[in-house]
């Protein structure tokens, strides 16, 4: 029998693809783990120490449970940070101070050595103040101030040589802190609480996760990566496995020769008539306008992640426009860059797919 090279090269391609996509997965690593109720998920690059191989996570992206099953992110120079949330598509964490005095380890930190930067940095200055410093209308780093003493911090140029020319205050430094969000100049004193917004871009898994694949090592000898898993449009993963492994090579066989009979009839077929009816392009579906914003312009803008404190841009934008719900720690936002105006991310986000235009005031987001 003659087999149409066509044919021929399909089935090789799909033996092919079908030994590479069982050849990759990862089965000797767990797919997600997490230490405790209300902890973060926690997948590759990321993993558990001595909970599974040591393969399993990426250099530099070892966690650990302490003994309140707080997820644990040790940084080389700065010690034992708590890790509040991990976002895998955009390659993002939030972390904090376990004994609840962030400000202080700001004093100490050293991001060096570590896969991880600061995404958003802005420049705190702290003083060491006396007690009259209510006069200033600042906010106080409670954890860092004593009964004879007080000591806060600030971004504000005036308010910093202001303090600096008195002598009621004694400037203790300038450091660099990777805030959770930009700050903005009518926020004319901010201590630095919050979270700890940091980012790494190796190993390059946002892309896979936002795909819904799974990222890992290719082998357990190899720190090369791939993405696997991928969900794949039309038979499901599980009916390309059952299609695969049940009904095996008789069965390929099988659809291998109807393939073959039909490709003949199709030919005796193309023998007896000189023309066929040419496709009608007139009548091929037309492409649709899409009235709002495309997704890469939405993914552009700016995102916040809310702290405890659920400290905003703006202090009377407390509720989502749109939705009408109070916003909530943890929650992501995103802003409109040319009016500023706050949304909870999926609510604005559906909104300008639709209406090209702000909720609020009606403007054109660049």
């Amino acid at each position: 029998m003659n087999i149409p090279r066509a044919i021929l090269s399909f089935f090789i391609l799909f033996f092919f693809l079908s030994s590479s996509y069982f050849a990759s997965s990862l089965e000797n690593c767990k797919e997600a783990d997490i230490c405790g109720v209300g902890e973060p998920v926690i997948e590759f690059p990321f993993g558990i120490q001595k909970k599974g191989p040591e393969s399993c996570s990426y250099p530099g992206f070892e966690l650990s449970c302490d003994n309140t099953s707080q997820t644990i992110l040790t940084l080389p120079y700065s010690g034992q940070f708590t890790l509040h949330d991990i976002d895998y598509a955009e390659q993002e964490i939030w972390i904090n101070d376990p004994n609840k005095c962030l400000a202080q380890r700001i004093l100490s930190l050293n991001l060096s050595g570590s896969p991880f930067y600061g995404v958003t940095n802005e420049s705190f200055t702290y003083f060491n103040c006396s007690l009259n410093y209510l006069k200033y209308t600042l906010n106080p780093i409670a954890c860092m101030s004593g009964s004879t003493y007080t000591v806060f911090a600030t971004t504000s140029p005036v308010v910093i040589n202001y303090l600096a020319s008195t002598s009621t205050c004694d400037p203790i430094g300038t450091f660099v802190v990777p805030v959770e969000f930009p700050l903005y100049e009518e926020l004319m004193s901010s201590d630095p609480t919050g979270n700890l917004r940091l980012a790494w871009d190796r190993p390059g898994c946002g892309s896979c996760a936002a795909r819904g694949g799974r990222c890992g090592f290719k082998s357990n000898s190899s720190h090369q990566v791939v993405c696997s898993r991928l969900p794949q449009r039309g038979i499901p993963r599980s009916a390309r496995y059952a299609i695969t492994v049940g009904v095996g090579v008789p069965g390929l066989m099988c659809v291998l020769g109807v393939l073959c009979c039909a490709f003949g009839k199709v030919k005796s077929f193309t023998r007896g008539r000189r023309t066929l009816p040419e496709f009608n392009s007139a009548a091929a579906s037309q492409p649709t306008i899409a009235r709002g914003l495309d997704k890469p312009r939405l993914e552009a803008y700016p995102k916040i992640v809310l702290g405890e404190s659920r400290r905003l841009p703006k202090p009377d934008n407390s509720t989502c426009p749109i939705c009408l719900s109070e916003y909530q720690p943890k929650e992501t936002l995103k802003t409109i860059p040319k009016c500023q105006h706050c949304f909870h991310a999926d609510c604005i986000d559906e909104w300008l797919q639709m209406n090209a235009t702000c909720p609020i005031c009606r403007n054109s987001p660049p």
